[in-house]
């Protein structure tokens, strides 16, 4: 896959996720409805700075023992693969239980190993828990819903394409997230999206401004709004 320098992942982030969805609008290879996680999904640490990394994913059950023994023996493997994608990193893991969050997918010590991994966000449909020790690591992470036990969680498979909120997610893709939730950036645009977020800012300024203003008018507004298109 191809990867973005230090640099240029460091653009992105200094954005907003509705900022960067904006831009990449401006470049028609997608549909406007396509590429963004929708309802189901919650930021936990809604204050923490915007994240961007390649995604890794995997697919996870959280009800039903074991046919043998008591619980699951964790995939060591899975930490392989993810050393495998570039960082930064983004664990995505989609709880395919009839109703996910019947357990913890992690918590402290799955999170503290993938920070270790080069990971700076974790994404699940499904649950997470130690939610105080989660937000001390600065370490970002959406998921559908919180719970007390991890219960039977494990991992059934990882790197085939997943799907998380409505966004289809697979092993490599560049995701952009912050308090609004995560946003896909096609790669052969994203190192063009920094400049093209510069641009539509300065039009939108432009409109804040006038509203702002003593000299606003309706006509002027239009004229303004129309500029912007």
């Amino acid at each position: 896959m191809d990867r973005l320098s230090e640099e240029q992942i460091a653009a992105l982030q200094r954005y907003d996720s509705c900022a960067v969805s904006n831009a990449i609008e401006t470049f028609d290879v997608r549909l406007a409805n396509e590429g963004f996680t929708g309802p189901g999904l919650r930021t936990l640490f809604p204050a923490l700075k915007p994240v961007v990394g390649y995604a890794v994913t995997g697919r996870v059950r959280t009800s039903g023992p074991p046919p043998r023994g008591h619980k699951y023996f964790d995939r060591t493997d899975w930490w392989n693969f993810i050393l495998s994608v570039p960082e930064p990193r983004i664990v995505v893991l989609q709880d395919v239980t009839e109703t996910p969050g019947c357990g913890a997918i992690w918590g402290e010590v799955h999170t503290n190993i993938l920070k270790k991994l080069g990971c700076v966000a974790a994404v699940t449909n499904g649950a997470v828990r130690d939610l105080p020790a989660l937000r001390d690591l600065d370490f970002q992470v959406y998921a559908g819903s919180v719970c007390v036990s991890h219960s039977y969680a494990h991992m059934i498979s990882f790197g085939d394409p997943i799907e998380i909120a409505g966004l289809e997610i697979a092993t490599g893709d560049l995701l952009h997230g912050d308090c609004h939730g995560l946003v896909s950036i096609p790669p052969q645009i994203a190192g063009d999206i920094p400049a093209r977020v510069e641009r539509m800012s300065a039009e939108e300024r432009r409109v804040l401004s006038l509203c702002g203003s003593n000299e606003f008018s309706l006509e002027r507004l239009r004229q303004a709004v129309q500029e912007m298109r």
